[in-house]
């Protein structure tokens, strides 16, 4: 069935007009099939309705437009997704803001693998300087860190085909793979990941491989006390477990996506994770 033929302005307003009125979408796609409607393309319609209806509401507001992000393949809710090589486990799903947990992305013997290669490389961790397009040190965030190169080694190439497999996002779309080292009382304060439009560093950012639109933290030990990633808007805190990772996208660089995050505290022995950043484009 072809939507742009089943999907009429009448029935884009009482999709529309449902929602505004509290009708969730579950709601809306049985009423939809009641009347007929293929249960696949009930699910497409409203999906397309509401995402259109709300990205343009966003816009009116003056909010950036909506990107792509990618979308990890859970809309049947499976216990587990298939990367190639690996069961990767869906631990828990929350669609707003979208935050997945999965569970066994790396072996301890793979997490073992990274901090021994990123060891000897540690420094000061740094943040983009978002005014300027460089780098600098900030007081908020407390960590030793490094990055490798795409592929650098070969287990975080395996690492990076998985993450292309487990989101649907190219893998040439994603920057170098950040290892982290917090000791005790290291933390990341509550931050957001994309770039802020609107600072003068921005646009020479951009020219790397656009807006970042999706982060994963990949935990790769399990400290005894703290170092949790915490959603302050949520309110929502994951605890680090070695080989498990959480995924979170925002498809605008905006604060309306409640993607402000941090790096708990490390309180009693230390946290080593890996974070991957995706962006809209190939990164170079």
């Amino acid at each position: 069935m072809n939507l742009s033929q089943t999907i009429t302005p009448e029935l884009r307003q009482w999709i529309i007009d449902q929602a505004a009125n509290g009708v969730a979408a579950p709601t809306l796609i049985d009423g939809m099939r009641a009347s007929g409607w293929n249960e696949d393309v009930a699910v497409a319609a409203v999906e397309q309705v509401l995402r259109t209806h709300l990205d343009k509401v966003a816009q009116e507001q003056g909010l950036p437009a909506a990107l792509p992000v990618p979308d990890p393949d859970i809309a049947d809710s499976p216990l587990f997704i298939d990367v190639g090589d690996r069961q990767v486990e869906v631990l828990m799903a929350m669609a707003n803001p979208r935050v997945v947990l999965f569970g066994n992305l790396l072996s301890p013997e793979e997490c073992q693998a990274i901090i021994d290669a990123a060891g000897p490389r540690m420094a000061r961790s740094l943040t983009v300087q978002t005014a300027t397009g460089g780098q600098e040190v900030n007081q908020d965030r407390t960590s030793d860190g490094m990055f490798f190169q795409r592929g650098e080694t070969p287990v975080v190439a395996l690492l990076e085909r998985r993450i292309a497999h487990l989101v649907n996002w190219p893998l040439e779309n994603g920057e170098g793979l950040q290892v982290l080292h917090y000791r005790p009382g290291a933390e990341y304060k509550p931050h957001y990941d994309y770039f802020e439009p609107d600072q003068p560093g921005t646009p020479s950012i951009l020219q790397r491989g656009g807006q970042r639109v999706a982060t994963l933290v990949i935990y790769l030990n399990n400290p005894p006390k703290g170092g949790g990633t915490t959603f302050p808007d949520v309110p929502l805190e994951v605890g680090p477990r070695q080989g498990n990772a959480v995924f979170f996208s925002y498809e605008r660089p905006h604060p309306s996506t409640r993607t402000l995050h941090g790096g708990a505290p490390v309180t009693e022995g230390e946290k080593w994770i890996a974070t991957k950043w995706l962006r809209e484009r190939e990164f170079k």
